[in-house]
């Protein structure tokens, strides 16, 4: 978001939730429609905004 000049006020009135936003924000499990329409409304691929992080217990 930082590098196409998007705050999350912009990317909620271009229709992504911003409860969906906050659950990204927080960490917490997003759907992959979810991840879908905030790729598709930042024109961006999967891989430029996830990371995967091994979490080994």
């Amino acid at each position: 978001m930082r590098e196409k000049g998007i705050t999350a006020y912009r990317l909620g009135k271009m229709g992504f939730p911003q409860s969906n936003y906050y659950a990204i924000k927080r960490g917490e499990n997003i759907s992959t429609h979810t991840l879908n329409q905030l790729c598709r409304l930042l024109e961006c691929r999967v891989e430029d905004i996830l990371e995967y992080i091994d979490e080994k217990d």
